[in-house]
């Protein structure tokens, strides 16, 4: 994993953390690494609900589309808003 790697992974993160909270309902005060992490969390969850829902044929595990990571991105905001900030 070079460092290409990681730029591109800060980048997408970003831009579908952006798009997921502009998609979830209400304000959410968040930081830019804060809106990355949930970014990188969630394509990791779409990838494992695109991987359940698509079976590869040969069994691997295949990174999600922009549309299952702002899925997984909107599950990690609604977890974190409901579950982490209020305890």
């Amino acid at each position: 994993m070079g460092i290409m790697h990681l730029i591109w992974m800060v980048i997408v993160g970003f831009i579908v953390g952006v798009l997921a909270r502009w998609l979830y309902p209400g304000t959410i005060a968040m930081g830019f690494w804060a809106t990355v992490v949930v970014g990188v969390i969630g394509s990791l969850i779409g990838g494992v609900i695109g991987s359940l829902l698509f079976r590869s044929r040969d069994g691997r595990f295949h990174p999600a589309g922009i549309i299952l990571s702002i899925v997984g991105a909107l599950v990690v905001l609604w977890v974190y808003l409901n579950y982490l900030v209020k305890a």
